[in-house]
């Protein structure tokens, strides 16, 4: 008997075997349940990640003879016959080479035939969007108003490029990408049914590697087994796929976090020396870091942090470093880096500056903070002088005054005709020099002394510093 690939022999039999599209599975259920089955459905979502099996799946639920529930039971007739893929009535059409005028024509042709031996005849067609603009209007009318036993299901990675008129006649359901960690799960009880001894580290570098499609992770398993035999490790996996180790992974981040640009460009050198796929690099290190910003702002509870537990446990080490401001803007430029780097002639140095960029952005002190620290500054001040203001003026300490000078200090030059004569009275005559005796320290001075032209040239003479005056009045 022929080898069977592990991404055929494990494809999903039922509904609850499908992984990760919880949405569509409960949807198709409940419509089977219900006897509320469309006329026509579309499946949109990039590739490996269930489309065509949840198309099955579907054929095989509304056709089954003996159903399990809403569940297919797998083991009659109708359902062998499905998933051989030898059903007469259920027809898998390929749009990529089945996609003009006429071939739409042979279908509206076979459609006027009821079933032969189902209750529905059902065409699947596969990559629908390469099917051209007249081949689409020639089925418009058909796929409006079709015979009671005729269902169409559509599958497509570029739901964009459907007509408006053809998804306005289906109901559309948008897959997405599985979990790392789901698809760490499945691979996990897919190595102990086939006797595989595999190392976690090895199970997420094989997921990561998936990007996302479990149909490319099986794969990936099934070639890491004929390359390796039925022990694999984690080294293994890089070796294969040219990937970057979670640890290693996680040591480059915190060198970017702490601004250690002397780590930064070691590991990159290690990297590169390796061999390993700088471009994935970088991506693989933004999603880090768009991890590190869900987890700073949710923490590990939120539903699409896409990590295992010991990347979560990682993460929760790494966010004190830096806060969010700065995660998000070293994520944002990793974002516009990947852009550039298909244009790029040397990957390795336009990555070496993007990161010492990043560690700068880590460790740099940014508008914000400066804004706070002055906002911070402000406050303390304002509460130091209310403080003073409330304070009594006994309070204060004498303040002793400064040492005699030993030199003889020069009068006063002498003041203008018009500033004598415009004093209600003369001043009084100069007493005769006395000894320097201790001054009384006032704290608030008044607006006599202020007025005292002799204080303002004294305080222009010694360049601001404050000079005690008796106050004679």
């Amino acid at each position: 008997m022929a080898y069977e690939v592990l991404a055929r022999k494990w494809r999903p039999k039922t509904f609850d075997d499908v992984v990760g599209q919880e949405h569509v599975t409960r949807t198709l259920k409940h419509a089977i349940e219900s006897g509320r089955v469309a006329h026509a459905y579309l499946f949109v979502g990039p590739r490996g990640i269930g489309k065509t099996t949840l198309s099955r799946i579907f054929a095989k639920a509304i056709n089954c003879e003996h159903p399990n529930g809403v569940e297919p039971c797998g083991t009659c007739e109708v359902c062998r016959a499905i998933t051989e893929g030898h059903s007469l009535d259920v027809i898998e059409i390929d749009g990529a080479s089945n996609n003009k005028v006429d071939d739409v024509h042979g279908i509206l042709d076979r459609i006027q035939f009821s079933p032969v031996s189902c209750k529905y005849k059902i065409y699947i067609i596969d990559e629908v969007h390469m099917l051209t603009p007249s081949a689409f209007n020639a089925l418009l009318k058909t796929l409006e108003e079709p015979p009671p036993y005729v269902k169409f299901i559509f599958a497509t990675t570029e739901g964009d490029k459907v007509l408006p008129t053809i998804i306005s006649r289906c109901q559309r359901f948008d897959l997405r990408r599985i979990a790392t960690p789901m698809i760490v799960s499945r691979l996990r009880h897919i190595c102990s049914a086939e006797k595989i001894t595999i190392e976690d580290d090895a199970l997420l570098a094989v997921a990561r590697g998936a990007e996302g499609g479990m149909r490319d992770a099986l794969s990936a398993l099934d070639q890491l087994i004929s390359f390796k035999g039925d022990a694999l490790t984690e080294e293994d996996v890089l070796a294969v796929f040219g990937l970057v180790s979670r640890k290693s992974m996680e040591e480059l981040a915190t060198a970017v976090l702490k601004g250690d640009m002397a780590t930064i460009l070691s590991l990159i050198d290690r990297f590169d020396s390796a061999g390993k796929d700088m471009r994935r690099l970088t991506v693989e290190l933004m999603e880090y870091f768009r991890n590190l910003l869900v987890y700073q702002h949710v923490g590990e509870g939120m539903a699409n942090l896409d990590a295992t537990p010991e990347q979560i446990r990682s993460l929760a080490a790494q966010a004190p470093l830096a806060d969010a401001s700065r995660v998000l803007q070293i994520a944002e430029h990793l974002s516009e880096v990947e852009g550039r780097l298909r244009f790029a002639l040397s990957v390795r140095t336009l990555i070496e500056m993007a990161l010492i960029r990043c560690a700068r952005i880590a460790r740099t002190v940014t508008l914000d903070e400066i804004l706070r620290r002055l906002n911070a500054l402000d406050s303390g001040t304002a509460g130091a002088m209310r403080a003073a203001d409330a304070a009594p003026v006994a309070a204060h300490p004498a303040v002793p005054p400064p040492p005699p000078t030993p030199t003889r200090t020069a009068p006063s030059p002498a003041r203008p005709a018009s500033a004598v004569a415009e004093q209600a009275a003369p001043p009084p005559s100069p007493p005769e020099p006395v000894p320097q005796q201790p001054k009384r320290v006032s704290t608030q001075p008044s607006a006599a002394i202020y007025d005292n032209l002799a204080f303002q040239q004294a305080m222009k003479t010694f360049n601001g510093k404050v000079i005690e005056v008796e106050d004679n009045e």
